[in-house]
């Protein structure tokens, strides 16, 4: 071998080392004693507030400096108003880590009014789960079956936030992919207001993250007083073998494509976490491996198995590639989404 590789090589090594070295110092530097707030842009006691809860818990102890870690709460429009604060309002200075809806950059690419933010400039984090969808419904609606869901005589009442929201987005998709009887009720702050709204009988139910419903309705589940009647998914979930699937009743092509486009794909990053735009690239860099070592954090998966949470978790740079994917629709298919999901008023 080229003794000058050799050196070449040896000289890269320790200079990667010595950077590294001073990366984490810097951000030792910067971090201790400081507070990282993490904004969560629905209600507290709803699946995302319990995700962010558990990380903020674990995730001071894998940052340079071990910060303090702290959770706000930010509801509204489906995180619609945490998305837009973390990018026109928080200092970009890697003490504000935003926890919203990742397809809401899905409603970007549909010009939905509202939407402040240009999600390519975003700083992805990750996310811990990959989602799969539910549509749980209460016993007290009757409609406990897909079955009895398709022959109802009325629409079905499911509660929502707003577009963008998968509890919105999902139902609209549905009922035109598959024609069920839906009638959508929004204006929800988050998936505990509609677990409430639900017991309460003001709607049926709603469709949302399983990850979510199977640990926050529990007791309903448990009880039977919720049933889980249709899943929307790539295939079956293992815990869900006996549900139906969304793909396996749709009968075009161009309903299997409109449920993948508008809800299997934009899954996997629902529970996006993201900085501002302009935040120093090391203290992105540091985030990252913080997140990505939080999900690895054996306290933190004991904590997260022992509250029935999923860990699932997918890289901020391989978030990118799947936000990017959006702005790469095709013009028709844009136009199709726009008619389903941002109805007239």
């Amino acid at each position: 071998m080229n003794k000058r590789f050799v050196c070449a090589a040896g000289l890269l090594a320790i200079w990667l080392y010595h950077t590294i070295d001073v990366v984490t110092a810097s951000g030792q530097q910067f971090y201790k004693g400081k507070t990282v707030r993490i904004v969560v842009g629905f209600a507290a006691g709803g699946g995302f507030d319990s995700y962010a809860r558990a990380i903020a818990r674990h995730m001071g102890n894998q940052i340079p400096g071990n910060p303090g870690v702290i959770v706000e709460n930010l509801a509204g429009a489906g995180s619609l108003l945490a998305a837009n604060d973390l990018y026109g309002r928080a200092k970009p200075d890697g003490l504000t880590i935003g926890n919203f809806i990742g397809s809401l950059v899905l409603q970007q690419v549909l010009e939905t009014k509202g939407v402040e933010f240009d999600g390519r400039k975003f700083e992805w984090l990750g996310v811990p789960v990959q989602d799969s969808t539910a549509c749980a419904l209460t016993k007290a609606s009757g409609i406990t079956s897909l079955e009895k869901w398709f022959a109802a005589k009325e629409p079905v009442k499911l509660g929502g936030e707003a577009p963008g929201a998968n509890d919105s987005d999902v139902p609209r998709v549905l009922k035109a992919a598959l024609g069920l009887p839906i009638q959508l009720i929004e204006g929800y702050k988050g998936t505990s207001q509609i677990r409430l709204a639900a017991e309460a009988g003001e709607v049926a139910g709603g469709c949302w993250t399983w990850e979510s419903i199977k640990t926050t309705w529990r007791k309903g589940l448990e009880s039977g007083e919720v049933n889980v009647v249709l899943q929307v998914n790539p295939q079956r979930l293992p815990d869900l073998a006996d549900v139906p699937n969304a793909l396996e009743h749709a009968k075009t092509e161009e309903a299997r494509q409109l449920i993948q486009v508008a809800n299997l794909n934009p899954a996997a990053i629902l529970r996006a976490y993201a900085l501002p735009p302009g935040t120093p690239k090391d203290r992105v860099e540091l985030l990252r491996k913080a997140f990505l070592a939080t999900m690895k954090d054996p306290e933190f998966l004991a904590e997260m198995n022992k509250a029935n949470l999923s860990v699932n978790p997918l890289p901020g740079t391989e978030m990118e590639k799947i936000v990017a994917s959006f702005f790469k629709l095709q013009p028709k298919q844009v136009a199709r989404l726009k008619e389903i999901l941002m109805p007239a008023k």
